[in-house]
């Protein structure tokens, strides 16, 4: 073998190298819409300690994502706004079943720019349009038509809604003026410029809003996903979920 083909097999084998590092340092989220800019604040500062680590982020509605999943989509982490989506995964035998934590927890409310008085979900008769996420795949819509089928107005307010892809089109819909006001987290609504919470949904009204996160069964082995879902849980990451109005306990 003469020198020049050693030379290339040497540059083949480093390049190689490089890109199995490169792939190795990859790790891909898919992650709640509502969770976007905490998502985005604690990737950038955990990239900025660890520079060899690069971020495939993915958000949506928490099913939509489930879906993806579950047909071969690429995940390394998932983080849903319910533990619903979370417990079919792990039915599936798709997530690690070790690694699943609790990330946070969020709440329910009532945002809007309608000039009428809304301040309870009876009020909401008095509405034209009602954005809500779709219940088949949005938790948060889900949660909504809990609270307004316990509260014995779901019927009533059946023709009014708009539905949305996920809670961010709600907020986006209440922001536009596109609907008199939509269902969504408390964390979403301080995100509005020209949307006002108008209420807070009682809790005994629909079940606790919380985030599940765990590692996807194709990650269980991967230390850099590991790490990263140590991080989840560490102080910094607790200091920017209350910055963002989320609640710990």
């Amino acid at each position: 073998m003469n020198l020049t083909i050693k030379r290339l097999l040497i540059l083949g084998c480093a390049l190689l190298a490089m890109t199995t590092s490169a792939m190795a340092g990859e790790l891909n989220l898919s992650s709640a819409a509502s969770l976007k800019e905490v998502i985005n604040e604690l990737s950038a500062s955990y990239t900025a300690k660890h520079p060899g680590t690069t971020f495939l982020k993915n958000f949506g509605p928490s099913g939509t994502l489930a879906g993806q999943i579950e047909n071969g989509g690429p995940a390394d982490l998932f983080i849903a706004a319910n533990s619903e989506w979370m417990d079919y995964l792990n039915s599936k035998k798709l997530v690690d079943a070790g690694s699943i934590k609790t990330f946070a927890w969020n709440s329910l409310v009532f945002a809007g720019t309608t000039s009428k008085k809304v301040s309870s979900m009876n009020d909401l008769q008095k509405l034209e349009r009602i954005a809500i996420g779709s219940p088949k795949s949005v938790p948060a819509g889900e949660y909504a038509m809990a609270a307004m089928t316990k509260a014995g107005v779901a019927t009533k307010l059946a023709d009014k809604f708009i539905m949305a892809k996920d809670v961010r089109e709600c907020l986006m819909y209440a922001e536009l003026g596109e609907v008199d006001g939509g269902f969504m987290y408390k964390t979403d609504a301080m995100q509005g410029k020209k949307a006002k919470l108008l209420f807070t949904v009682p809790q005994e009204l629909y079940p606790r809003v919380v985030y599940p996160m765990a590692l996807t069964a194709k990650a269980a082995q991967n230390n850099e996903a590991k790490a990263f879902l140590v991080y989840l849980q560490g102080e910094e990451a607790k200091s920017v979920l209350t910055k963002y109005g989320f609640m710990l306990k």
